[in-house]
């Protein structure tokens, strides 16, 4: 019987950039899982690319993951120090460990030294391919040399990687996600754990690391399926149990091919500059792959953390919709209190400057009308622009006969409001009566030619929340400009 284990997860990211999409899902539902298990987060920074590592990169990725609200229990922890009781949490303060394993494995005939150069690699990957071979059947060059000759060219400074032993067994698990999985025998060869440099392969040091740092089950995307099949081999030769395997659906764009820059804004950080929510983002990242189990689409992080578990993942590529994402970045913001989107409002001059009054009122006109906190500049143009708009149906509504009668009837009463500072709800119900009255005018022609002849534009918010924020001597001066 398999004892059950804690509960212990991490996203790894490697710091070679901003934090994408597919990373921050990975790091979502790594964390939603910990959270609903009462289990441990583990944040651990893979840096062994040293060429393409950045510390700037590292310390974004944790900004980014503390702005959508995913906080990790252990990792880096300022100024050096750890947080938590299985670091170091950068892979590069734990070159000691794998270089110690990797002997180990040598010294037991788990891995052995290799000296085939590139150019020699070339050429027996050529020769497998001619005899429609897998390009790794000829790898092995070195696999018997005895060790104490191979350890002898290494003393003499023969240049070398370190090959793990393919035992040539068929390997099969059982994946949260895909179900039963199989790999045969000849997937792979006998493959690198460490590079020429000293430096640890992926591969190798994510299954080391993960092993002592006790992760009981890796949530990752299917794009990592296929490195199981080392990873499990090395597990074996620990001697240690590998934790549950959980390949969630890739993320795809428009086209269907895997999420990249030319499918549009793909790291968190860009979305973070738009404006969006981060409460949005993290709810539609949810459910590209995973379905919440009350089929809810609208929830926040501790709502999904209240009810995830991982019988909810899907199979099939999970498509990114910028305009769903819109979809919910507005419905999110309708759930926001009218303190917050006024506050973020004020970084804005023009609304800035305004009355305490006049800002909650303009949030109860437009709060049902927001896609994005960006959509404060339209807004405020709606208000205040002097201008009316060039486009084809205002342009249409104006030649209509009907909006010049209304035209002649608005010149009058518009003068006759004096130094009033807006046009008044009763105001605009007294005009409408007439018009529908005396004139004659009703339906379309009346909504429509208003809102055109007072506000310059055939669409916006609610006329009578908009006309109460519009200065008057600004209605004024875009009807003057009517033709």
């Amino acid at each position: 019987m398999t004892t059950k284990r804690p509960i212990r997860v991490r996203f790894a990211p490697s710091p070679t950039g901003y934090l994408h999409i597919g990373g921050a899902r990975t790091a979502l539902y790594n964390y939603l899982f910990a959270q609903a298990s009462g289990g441990t987060f583990i944040l651990r920074i893979e840096d062994t690319d040293l060429e393409r590592s950045k510390e700037e990169y590292a310390e974004a990725l944790i900004a980014d993951l503390q702005w959508l609200g995913i906080e990790f229990t252990e990792g880096p922890g300022d100024n050096g120090a750890d947080r938590g009781a299985h670091g170091p949490y950068r892979q590069s303060e734990r070159l000691s460990l794998y270089q110690d394993i990797a002997e180990k494995f040598i010294a037991s005939g788990k891995a052995y030294y290799c000296f085939l150069s590139t150019a020699e690699l070339a050429q027996l990957s050529a020769l497998a391919e001619s005899q429609h071979k897998a390009p790794h059947s000829y790898h092995g060059k070195y696999r018997d040399l005895p060790l104490d000759e191979a350890q002898a060219r290494v003393a003499a400074g023969d240049e070398y990687v370190v090959r793990f032993k393919n035992p040539g067994w068929e390997w099969k698990f059982k994946d949260k996600v895909r179900g039963k999985v199989k790999f045969p025998a000849d997937m792979v060869g006998d493959f690198v754990i460490m590079r020429s440099n000293g430096m640890p392969v992926y591969n190798f040091c994510c299954v080391v690391d993960d092993h002592l740092m006790e992760i009981s089950h890796v949530i990752r995307a299917e794009e990592h399926l296929n490195n199981t099949v080392r990873q499990l081999m090395i597990y074996h030769a620990l001697e240690a149990r590998p934790p549950e395997f959980c390949h969630v659906s890739l993320l795809v764009g428009a086209d269907r091919q895997k999420l990249s820059k030319r499918h549009g804004a793909t790291s968190v950080r860009q979305y973070q500059t738009q404006n969006y929510l981060p409460q949005a983002l993290v709810n539609y990242l949810c459910l590209l792959g995973w379905s919440h189990p009350q089929e809810k689409d609208l929830f926040s992080l501790a709502e999904a953390a209240a009810v995830f578990d991982l019988t909810r993942f899907n199979k099939a590529p999970a498509f990114y919709d910028i305009k769903k994402l819109e979809h919910f970045n507005a419905q999110h913001l309708k759930r926001q209190p009218d303190s917050f989107l006024i506050e973020e409002f004020n970084k804005t001059h023009q609304f800035n400057i305004q009355t305490a009054a006049w800002k909650l009122k303009f949030v109860q006109v437009f709060k049902e009308k927001l896609t994005s906190l960006n959509d404060i500049d339209t807004m405020l143009e709606d208000i205040f622009s002097e201008d009316i708009e060039s486009a084809d149906d205002v342009q249409e509504m104006l030649a209509q006969e009907s909006t010049t009668l209304m035209k002649v009837y608005l010149a009058k009463e518009l003068a006759l409001l004096g130094q009033q500072a807006t046009i008044s709800a009763e105001n605009l119900e007294q005009w409408m009566e007439q018009i529908k009255g005396p004139l004659g005018i009703k339906g379309k022609s009346l909504f429509m030619g208003l809102r055109v002849l007072l506000t310059g534009r055939c669409h916006g918010a609610d006329l009578k929340g908009l006309l109460a924020l519009t200065p008057l001597s600004t209605v004024r001066k875009r009807f003057n400009k009517i033709p």
